[in-house]
């Protein structure tokens, strides 16, 4: 129990309440306005100043942004927008910089005349950015006269750079009013504003970095965004492990194209369909809060516009890849929209199978299209333009304007139903196709459910059905099993001896298994090795895949060190990333590490019988190298094992099953750039187009090492 309070109720009393006023609130509880105090909450400091500048973009007031990475940990935002106002708000008092830059709930986004889609909304994040950083300089170029002005941990200023320009440079505050001074000159047709600013290390520790990355991948979403606007990316910090790590390193970003082109990028599968864009617009209603004449709040019912913008394509993969964004800003978490985008294409795409059932054969007795058979293999990005949305927290993950729903809804029934409808022969081809996909995935889903259900782990009350073949393990710990995926019935029988039967299962595998990536989900449900796997693991494939129902905590992938097992991986690998993907991210499939080879050490200082392992040819040479400088000897010739079936029981428990000493590959995939090169990456070595798998080979053919073929 927590410890009880001292003081009586009589004692507790206003006094002991805190008002916390203007920017010590942010500072008080800055993860109430950023998310956290993480890489996370700095980065999302940088999406507040950046989406400022790229308002402006959206309204068509600037085409071009940079962001700077400074080498002092500072980071620089830069655009040709026009400029914050710097003329005196008379409420206040100040000028137009200094309310941006101080005041909560303060901008231009808030009456309606000047922006009228935009993705700050609540005027809180120019002002937390600067209230949470130790320094924030500001410099605008408007009316032929550069102004700037500068801050400390959110308080007006002026500071000493003579020795350098830094948080740490001698700062002294305004005592009786602020300015906003004017540093230069410039021409009257250049406008735009550029604020720098330092992460103030008492609210954000050390660990934490701004992402080169992320800061990439945002670039290029948001130039997807916003035809016609280029964004710079600079990094000037050289830190290890990132592209700019052997000096600074820039990407400049456009795209014309808008979602069609975001579209087409993140398509990694073969098509089914081409890119269909769905555009439309619908009004609603609703009561805001404006400020009248006085400066009150009244209540008003306005009429607002949503603007629907959305591209999708059907693809042979079963992943689905949507990406949402209310005016540019991402809403990872969704919202109203992309329930009004699922809404309207299932509904559309079940009107039309029954519409065309009898060429689908498709019955009353078949079970009902359901939203992940038709999102299977869909990518689509779905953006919404309109007034003041109204999101849940100041994050904007999720939008919550409600009758934005029914208006993505009608757009995509109206506008996809033209197309699955259409005469024109190349559409009527990619409708048929798209309907026999989702069809195939509701037949394939049946088929994974039912392979589900028949190999749940057995117990007293039902008997296996599980492969003859498979040898399982005797625990009902979960956490503790493993299951073995052995290349062929010779390393088998030695695997059987080599194994701790009691949480250790084996599952043989005749030679190459099919490669899933060409295969249709039919052919791979009638595949007996795949069949089998999929049975064994339990937890059903593809949409279907229950992680929870996994009959093995571990998965291991146990093949020959040579170019036939490293094959056999990879058709095993393609089948956990297309079908099992969940445990791949789970971080519960592994490569298990045969060694190369054995180097007996017969005499002059060694142990007798020593036996050492060694697993490339590089730790060998470097291994001999060692032991004649030792003045050690080893028995000729070296064994090198070219099969798993060559090792005795001893032998292969010691060096690839025994927990205690082997060496397992984690199989992982840390994040949506890394999924995305998987996806590139597979498709490259393992799909249909055999034309660019071919430049790969002919590209890296100069670099093999021939001794390294067995032949």
């Amino acid at each position: 129990m927590p410890p009880k309070s001292t003081a009586s109720p009589a004692q507790y009393t206003a006094r002991h309440l805190s008002v916390l006023e203007g920017l010590e609130a942010v500072r008080k509880r800055p993860g109430m306005y950023i998310g956290s105090t993480d890489s996370r909450g700095l980065m999302h400091c940088l999406w507040e100043v950046i989406d400022n500048a790229v308002d402006e973009a959206l309204e068509g007031h600037g085409d071009a942004i940079d962001v700077v990475l400074h080498p002092d940990g500072s980071v620089e935002v830069r655009d040709n927008g026009r400029g914050i106002p710097v003329d005196t708000v008379d409420s206040v008092g100040l000028s137009g910089v200094e309310v941006v830059f101080t005041k909560l709930h303060a901008g231009g986004k808030f009456g309606g005349s000047s922006y009228a889609a935009s993705g700050g909304l609540h005027g809180v994040g120019a002002s937390v950015v600067n209230a949470l950083s130790a320094r924030l300089d500001v410099e605008v170029d408007r009316g032929g006269k550069t102004y700037r002005m500068t801050f400390h941990r959110g308080e007006p200023g002026t500071y000493d750079d003579r020795a350098g320009a830094g948080p740490d440079a001698p700062f002294a505050p305004f005592t009786d009013a602020s300015e906003l001074a004017v540093v230069g000159k410039t021409p009257r047709s250049r406008t735009g504003t550029r604020v720098r600013y330092w992460a103030d290390p008492q609210i954000f520790p050390s660990t934490s970095q701004f992402s080169y990355d992320e800061l990439v991948t945002r670039a290029r979403q948001t130039t997807f965004l916003v035809p016609g606007l280029t964004i710079t990316v600079r990094d000037e910090r050289r830190l290890p492990g990132t592209p700019g790590a052997d000096g600074p390193v820039e990407e400049v970003f456009r795209h014309d194209g808008g979602v069609v082109d975001f579209a087409e990028f993140l398509a990694t599968d073969p098509a089914v369909s081409d890119i269909w864009h769905l555009t439309g617009s619908g009004t609603f209603t609703e009561t805001v809060q404006q400020l009248d004449a006085s400066g009150h709040l009244r209540p008003q019912e306005v009429e607002r516009t949503c603007e629907v913008d959305i591209a999708l394509r059907w693809g042979q993969g079963y992943e689905t890849a949507a990406r949402s964004f209310v005016n540019i800003i991402a809403t990872p978490k969704g919202g109203s929209h992309l329930t009004g985008f699922e809404q309207g294409l299932v509904r559309t795409v079940r009107k039309q199978i029954e519409a065309n059932s009898r060429r689908l054969k498709v019955t009353a007795k078949d079970p009902k299209i359901e939203k992940d058979d038709v999102l299977a293999g869909l990518t689509a990005v779905v953006t919404v333009r309109l007034p003041e949305p109204q999101f849940e927290g100041q994050t904007k993950e999720i939008l919550g304007t409600a009758p934005v729903r029914g208006i993505v809804a009608s757009v995509v029934d109206k506008q996809l139903t033209e197309i699955l409808t259409s005469s024109k022969r190349h559409e009527k081809a990619q409708a048929a196709a798209v309907l026999e996909k989702v069809v195939g995935e509701m037949r394939a889903r049946v088929q994974a459910r039912l392979t589900k259900e028949i190999s749940r782990r057995k117990n007293a009350l039902e008997s296996s059905r599980l492969p003859a073949k498979l040898a399982d393990c005797r625990t009902d710990d979960i956490e503790r099993s493993e299951l073995f995926i052995v290349e062929g019935d010779s390393a088998l029988g030695t695997a059987k001896l080599a194994r701790s039967s009691d949480f250790q299962a084996l599952l043989p595998i005749r030679g190459k298994i099919l490669n899933v990536q060409k295969a249709s989900p039919a052919d791979i449900l009638r595949n007996a090795e795949v069949a089998s796997i999929i049975q064994v693991i339990g937890a059903g494939s593809g949409r279907t895949f229950d992680l929870d129902a996994a009959r093995y905590g571990k998965v291991i992938l146990m093949t020959d060190a040579d170019v036939d097992g490293a094959h056999i991986r990879t058709l095993l690998l393609t089948l956990f990333f297309r079908y099992m993907r969940p445990l791949v991210e789970a971080g519960r499939v592994f490569a298990a590490v045969p060694p190369l080879h054995r180097v007996e050490v017969t005499g002059s200082g060694g142990k007798k019988g020593e036996k050492i392992y060694t697993y490339s040819e590089a730790e060998l040479h470097q291994l001999l190298r060692k032991l004649e400088r030792q003045g050690k000897r080893y028995k000729e010739p070296i064994q090198r094992y070219k099969g798993l079936g060559e090792m005795d029981a001893d032998q292969l428990a010691e060096t690839t099953m025994d927990p205690a000493h082997r060496t397992l590959r984690r199989v992982s995939m840390a994040d949506a750039e890394a999924l995305a090169e998987a996806e590139r990456v597979f498709e490259l070595l393992m799909g249909n187009d055999v034309a660019p798998r071919k430049d790969f080979i002919v590209a890296g053919a100069a670099q093999i090492d021939r001794d390294r073929i067995d032949a």
